[in-house]
């Protein structure tokens, strides 16, 4: 869902959207959303990402700082496209949340965070193991002053042991809503069609269509 818009600007050299991340698996999983809904765009992974604290302590705050932290280093029409994702645990009270990336320390890595949450979640038995995970997008492009905010969520549960060997993160214990199956056990074509990525990429993707 549309969420903000400031000022006024076409997308007709939005073609490639710069990704303000890092992270390789994102950026294909972006261009994959995007040659199914037939989109075309050219997603583009930062060659030189500038460190950014995340320390905003929501999903937008995050995504919002990324961008603008990309943005700034890029020519003025370029068009920037930054994401903040996490995974919400009831039982948890919502962590690890805006923390995913770092719920097992500093570091962020995805092996010992999908570790720590197996272990920290073993006791919770089968009927409080609801989580969520949620995707928030910020675009930002152009000279004009446009900012779009996108978001997407994913509701389901955890399973006790990882299981599966696509996706990445968190994929591995999560079950979505509707299925039996992790989403990394789902593969990446049912997985883009329900994720909280895929969510929140549907409507950008309408807008880049309206307004190319």
């Amino acid at each position: 869902m549309r969420r903000c818009l400031i000022g006024r600007a076409t997308v007709n050299n939005a073609k490639r959207i710069h990704l303000a991340t890092g992270n390789a698996h994102k950026v294909q999983e972006f261009q994959r959303l995007a040659e199914a809904a037939s989109l075309g765009v050219e997603f583009v992974r930062a060659a030189s990402m500038p460190a950014v604290v995340e320390d905003t302590g929501t999903f937008i705050g995050n995504a919002r700082k990324k961008a603008a932290a990309l943005k700034a280093i890029l020519p003025p029409e370029a068009w920037v496209l930054a994401d903040d994702s996490g995974l919400c645990v009831d039982a948890l009270g919502g962590q690890p949340g805006v923390e995913s990336a770092y719920f097992a320390g500093p570091q962020g890595d995805g092996v010992a965070n999908l570790r720590k949450l197996t272990e920290v979640m073993r006791e919770v038995p089968a009927g409080k193991r609801g989580a969520y995970f949620v995707c928030v997008l910020v675009l930002l492009g152009g000279g004009d002053g446009v900012e779009q905010v996108f978001e997407g969520r994913c509701t389901g549960g955890l399973r006790h042991e990882p299981a599966g060997g696509s996706g990445f993160g968190y994929d591995p214990l999560f079950v979505p809503d509707g299925h039996t199956k992790t989403y990394a056990e789902l593969g990446d074509a049912v997985k883009n069609g329900i994720s909280h990525r895929s969510r929140a990429f549907a409507p950008l993707a309408g807008f880049l269509r309206v307004e190319a």
